[in-house]
C-alpha cells in the first residue's frame, strides 16, 4: 500500500456483500498513511486523489470534494416486481442470471408517465438494458424488438452478431400476467424516441 502512495499506482479494491460475494472497484488510489493507526486512506476517484489532504483545505476545496448521489428509493422495490413479473428473465434474449438483469423503465422516472410500476418497466439483461437506454435498441407497440439500423451493419464479435443483431424482429417475452404487460403506450411513446435516433 505504501508502494501504491509513493508511486501513484491504482489499486482493485474488494468490498464484502455477502459471503463469498465481493464487489469491485477499480481504481482506488492510496492518498493517506498513519503508520502510527496502522491505517491508509484511499479515494475512490482519480480526481480526489489530487486534492490535499483535509488538514489544508480551504472550506471551498472541502465543499467541492463532496458529492451528490441521486437515488431512487422505490428502485430496490420496483425491481422485485419486474423480476417477478418477468420470471427473473430477459424480456429479449430470455436469459435467466437474475445478477445480470435489471429493472428497466420504458419511460425515465423525470417524465410524468415514468411511475414505477410494472407495466412501466421491463426486465432486460445489461447489455440490452445498455442497448436500450441507449436507443440501439427498441421495442415496438406490438412488442417486436428493433435493432438500430446502422448498429446492423456493423461488422464485429459475437457479442454483436448473437446478443443484438440476431434479436431484430424477435417477440418480446411478456410476463405470464396480461395486466402485468408493458404499456403499449408507453412503449409507442419511446420506441419513437428509438426512431428518431
Amino acid at each position: 500500500m505504501r508502494t501504491a502512495l509513493e508511486l501513484g499506482l491504482p489499486l482493485l479494491r474488494f468490498t464484502k456483500i455477502l459471503p463469498n460475494w465481493y464487489a469491485p472497484t477499480f481504481p482506488v488510489y492510496v492518498v493517506g498513511d498513519n503508520p502510527i493507526a496502522r491505517e491508509f486512506t484511499l479515494a475512490l476517484d482519480d480526481v480526489i486523489r489530487a486534492i490535499p489532504s483535509e488538514q489544508v483545505m480551504s472550506p471551498l476545496e472541502k465543499a467541492y470534494a463532496a458529492r451528490l448521489v441521486r437515488q431512487r428509493v422505490h428502485q430496490p422495490a420496483f425491481r422485485a416486481r419486474i423480476m417477478l413479473a418477468y420470471n427473473r428473465r430477459c424480456a429479449v434474449c430470455v436469459l435467466k442470471h437474475v445478477e445480470l438483469l435489471d429493472a428497466a423503465h420504458i419511460i425515465e422516472d423525470a417524465d410524468d408517465w415514468g411511475e414505477p410500476v410494472v407495466g412501466n418497466g421491463l426486465s432486460l439483461c445489461k447489455i440490452h438494458h445498455a442497448a436500450y437506454d441507449r436507443r440501439l435498441l427498441g421495442i415496438s407497440p406490438d412488442y417486436t424488438v428493433a435493432i438500430n439500423r446502422g448498429l446492423l451493419e456493423e461488422v464485429d464479435g459475437p457479442m454483436l452478431k448473437h446478443g443484438l443483431q440476431e434479436m431484430d424482429g424477435r417477440v418480446l417475452h411478456v410476463p405470464e400476467k396480461r395486466s402485468d404487460w408493458p404499456d403499449r403506450e408507453r412503449l409507442s411513446k419511446r420506441f419513437q424516441g428509438f426512431l428518431g435516433a
